[in-house]
């Protein structure tokens, strides 16, 4: 595991870690081809790495939105709250779901300037309001997803994932978690599949 995943926590020897840490790391590490530093930087506290990871799961497998669509809630909550591994570990996730290598960029950088359809703008309107002022957040705004098109369990989701990235931004940032050099680049070539 990276030494550099984190800056301000030791990160742990992977030869320490519980079995089932190290089972899932290395779980994680064949699929990407590396080790992404969030399982590293998380694996510092294995009681809280299982119940951070389980909700993660759970958020990206049982949902009603697509994939996409969650990667494009994390960038743009991410991008607004300045949280440097979110915007490029999961940049590079919106860049391969959405099979758009520019897309990522847009969300970071704004947004609402990002070519994409009205019913995301809205979707990601309601997600930046409950980052930014969550007590402004009503019935108005559940409303304006559902006629936008999305379903019942598809807005809890979009709740779901903000309320749990922003969690995840502010222990990154408060870490000074670092992300992996290849999620600078993954996603970039346009995918013919």
């Amino acid at each position: 595991m990276d030494d550099d995943a984190m800056r301000r926590f030791p990160v742990p020897d992977r030869d320490d870690l519980p079995d089932d840490l190290r089972e899932r790391i290395d779980d994680e590490t064949e699929r990407a081809g590396f080790t992404p530093n969030v399982f590293a930087a998380f694996a510092y506290k294995p009681s809280h790495f299982r119940p951070f990871f389980e909700y993660h799961d759970a958020l990206v497998e049982d949902t009603d939105l697509e994939r996409h669509e969650v990667e494009m809630i994390i960038v743009a909550v991410s991008g607004v709250n300045h949280c440097y591994y979110c915007n490029v570990a999961h940049g590079a996730l919106v860049r391969i779901y959405a099979k758009d290598p520019l897309l990522a960029d847009q969300l970071v950088a704004n947004y609402r300037t990002a070519d994409i359809p009205e019913k995301h703008k809205t979707m990601l309107d309601v997600a930046v309001k409950l980052t930014e002022s969550p007590a402004e957040v009503g019935e108005d705004d559940l409303q304006r997803l559902r006629d936008a098109g999305f379903s019942e369990e598809a807005v809890w989701d979009i709740g779901a994932v903000t309320a749990f990235f922003n969690l995840s931004n502010r222990m990154a940032m408060f870490a000074d978690m670092r992300p992996n050099e290849e999620f600078h680049t993954l996603g970039r070539e346009p995918r013919d599949d």
